[in-house]
């Protein structure tokens, strides 16, 4: 997998927004993207170094139209702690 393909967006929420200031970073990525292929995306796009990965599993949720029943796509959430001497990354290009 490319690196551009294992993060797909940043995660903004009023939550991931109060970490930023924290070196704390959330992103969706590629649901067979492990910690290691993370770490290595991360550091390779934004050239930065980063300390620690956490990754959040989200099950599809079963919804229904009419007659008609399925599941929603399932999801993988990725948050990224950056070393203390490490430059942030600028998610809206300030």
């Amino acid at each position: 997998m490319e690196s551009r393909d294992i993060l797909k967006r940043p995660v903004i929420t009023e939550r991931s927004s109060e970490q930023m200031e924290f070196k704390k970073y959330t992103f969706e990525v590629d649901t067979r993207a492990n910690k290691t292929h993370i770490k290595q995306a991360v550091e390779e796009i934004f050239g930065v170094q980063v300390a620690k990965v956490n990754v959040q599993n989200y099950k599809g949720k079963f919804k229904r139209m009419g007659k008609h029943a399925g599941y929603t796509n399932k999801r993988r959430k990725a948050i990224v702690t950056l070393t203390a001497d490490s430059n942030d990354i600028e998610i809206f290009g300030m």
